[in-house]
């Protein structure tokens, strides 16, 4: 658990294999929220979550990409996860990483219990975005975690961002705005 002197520390995990996704752009006007509010953020992109290899629960050897994530979460306050909605389910990177998170079953804090997790899916269309959203705070909440209130959906069909990642549609800027608080205020109350 973290220091309760130290600045809390939000983890945003996601994307997809290309960079500058929409869901990429989402996490970080996200994360840039949460920073506002004065923590310390950290970035798990979709690059670095195709770095890491498949989970296999009877392999017990950690690569050093691995070891990484999973010190990450461990020492994370709060979680901003964010996934594309690939027919109706999150992304094979971002369900991959999770599954990684088993190696802190054994923790004094096991897997994400005590820490908020906002949710943000990204869909061409709004139909799956939904149904994933639902799949992710289950996930979520199967983990020990706490999903916030608010859980952001995002259809990607109708431009959002500009070409500096920012975001262009103030309702949606809002809506990160909300997302982020939240987990910082929840990861705040879990801290004291």
């Amino acid at each position: 658990m973290s220091n309760s002197s130290a600045p809390l520390r939000i983890v945003g995990i996601g994307g997809t294999t290309k960079a500058g996704s929409s869901t990429e752009k989402a996490l970080l006007a996200c994360l840039g929220a949460a920073e506002q509010l004065g923590v310390e953020i950290e970035v798990i992109s979709g690059a670095k979550l195709a770095a890491l290899p498949l989970y296999s629960p009877e392999e017990t050897l950690r690569t050093p990409e691995q070891q990484r994530f999973v010190e990450s979460v461990r020492d994370a306050d709060g979680l901003i996860l964010a996934t594309p909605a690939y027919h109706a389910g999150m992304s094979g990177l971002l369900k991959n990483a999770i599954d990684l998170l088993e190696d802190l079953r054994d923790e004094r804090r096991p897997y994400l219990d005590g820490r908020a997790v906002g949710c943000i899916v990204t869909a061409y269309g709004w139909q799956g975005a939904g149904t994933t959203l639902t799949s992710v705070r289950t996930i979520v909440h199967a983990l020990r975690g706490w999903p916030t209130p608010l859980g952001v959906t995002l259809n990607t069909a109708i431009p959002l961002f500009d070409d500096q990642g920012r975001c262009t549609d103030e309702r949606v800027q809002v809506q990160f705005e909300m997302l982020a608080a939240q987990v910082v205020e929840f990861a705040r109350r879990f801290r004291a």
